[in-house]
């Protein structure tokens, strides 16, 4: 029995040996419940003031450039400002970013106040994991001296320097450049439709109110947030608003914890950070945790009412199929290329690899609003039965489904006057910073459309928001 007790206190030594090396340092497995106020050795400033410098520095320097209308900063500048290795100063802000559930990664988003912030700004650090000790809501203080302040993928950064980007500041300077403070606030997420995104709103927490996935990607693929096969740093899906045609990049980390989980159904609100891409030129909704999203269920959606063709289909031959190969112009073919918006995008006839087919996108086109039809030659329903219809469509540059097909049977020449019911057509979302693959839609069940009916593609498009570059192909309506 002695034995045994001496047996057993040796193991209960052995424990908390081990249990005391692991834990090196409290803060990082147990979150301090009683931290210390740090003692500042310099004057605290705003983020505001850090954005004013880096728009001095900028006007200095880029004497051609104009600056960006929202908060004076010019957001596709490469200059930095660096401040003075001799004066302390300390920047404070809010944390409003985590990387509990690995979707942030070494970084983290600050902003200026909890509630109704006007700026923010991202910190990047060689230091991972950071949650356990700068937690959601804490104000921490950052110590600027030495540091650079410039415009990293796309939003206000302050870091080291590396060429002419904002990197990670060295993980042995942690403690001398981030002071955590004692308060810990409650954030309340600015209300922010995705129509109303704009670069000086990058940085922030946000509530985007009255949205929902796209359709195809969360009905009929069935996406998860990031771990499928064609998803390779991030996975990008397509959040639309249901109270305007806005839509967005919704970016998710592979390496998120929740990445393989199916993108919620429903419709409804989430609170997230507003970012930009790798590349700077577009916006990016990224989440702290699924949690963030507040869905109901798949009634709840706001999906259009969509023509319902409940009779048999299929098995027919063509009553009606275009290639584009040798075409000419759309209307010595028929067809009618109609921009409602006044403007100067349209579809056109475009060729690639001895392959012809019907191209458009609002990229660099200048024009807030291109509404542009391309609607079919007239096609007889009445001499066939169980039609069908199929297209190829190819996404390019992906930044939002601004596609939709529709069918009208009082089409007159006027898109604006026709009766127009939408088709259920699933349009593929391709990638967001280079071409997709073609892929064949359909065949959709038309059976129930009667007389003398025409087929319009509708493109909505506005530059830079909705670009998406969109190749149609291979149009065909089957019957029997």
């Amino acid at each position: 029995m002695k034995t045994l007790k001496i047996n057993k206190l040796i193991l209960l030594l052995i424990g908390l040996v081990v249990f005391n090396s692991c834990v090196e340092d409290d803060d990082f497995n147990i979150p301090n419940t009683n931290i210390q106020e740090p003692v500042l050795d310099g004057p605290v400033i705003e983020i505001s003031d850090v954005l004013g410098r880096l728009i001095q520095e900028q006007v200095s320097e880029d004497d051609n450039d104009f600056p960006n209308p929202n908060n004076g900063l010019n957001y596709e500048s490469e200059v930095t400002y660096q401040y003075s290795e001799d004066v302390i100063e300390y920047m404070e802000g809010y944390v409003v970013s985590t990387d509990e559930a690995g979707n942030f990664f070494e970084e983290l988003i600050l902003q200026d106040k909890p509630e109704n912030p006007t700026i923010g700004i991202k910190v990047p650090i060689d230091v991972n994991p950071l949650f356990t000790r700068y937690d959601i809501g804490r104000k921490v203080y950052i110590k600027v001296t030495g540091l650079h302040v410039g415009i990293s993928n796309g939003v206000l950064a302050i870091g080291a320097k590396d060429g002419n980007f904002i990197s990670r500041i060295p993980f042995p300077l942690e403690f001398d450049v981030i002071k955590r403070s004692a308060e810990k606030a409650d954030l309340v997420p600015l209300t922010l439709g995705l129509d109303e995104f704009d670069d000086s709103k990058t940085n922030l927490f946000i509530n985007i109110p009255d949205v929902q996935f796209n359709r195809t990607q969360a009905l009929i693929d069935e996406l998860s947030f990031a771990s499928e096969g064609f998803d390779e740093f991030d996975g990008e899906r397509t959040l639309e608003s249901c109270t305007s045609s806005a839509s967005s990049v919704f970016s998710t980390s592979t390496f998120a914890d929740f990445s393989g989980l199916n993108l919620p159904t429903g419709r409804g609100n989430m609170d997230a950070i507003l970012s930009k891409n790798f590349f700077g030129d577009e916006f990016n909704v990224v989440i702290n945790t699924p949690e963030s999203i507040d869905f109901g269920g798949i009634e709840t959606r706001c999906d259009p009412d969509f023509l319902d063709c409940t009779g048999p289909s299929g098995g027919g031959a063509a009553i009606f199929e275009e290639d584009f190969e040798a075409f000419g112009t759309y209307a010595a073919e028929g067809w009618d290329n109609i921009n409602v918006s006044g403007t100067d995008t349209d579809w056109f006839i475009n060729s690639f690899s001895g392959n012809t087919y019907s191209r458009i996108s609002a990229f660099n086109s200048d024009n807030s609003e291109a509404d542009v039809w391309l609607v079919t030659p007239v096609i007889n329903m009445d001499t066939t039965t169980g039609e069908e219809l199929s297209f190829d469509i190819q996404a390019n540059f992906d930044n939002g489904t601004n596609l939709s097909v529709w069918v009208s049977t009082d089409y007159a020449g006027d898109p604006t006057t026709a009766t127009w019911t939408i088709i259920d057509a699933a349009i593929p979302v391709g990638p967001s910073s280079t071409f997709g693959s073609f892929e064949t839609v359909g065949p959709i069940n038309i059976s129930c459309v009667d007389g003398d009916a025409v087929f319009g593609f509708f493109y909505e498009g506005s530059d830079p928001s909705a670009t998406t570059r969109y190749h149609l192909d291979n149009v065909v309506v089957t019957g029997n």
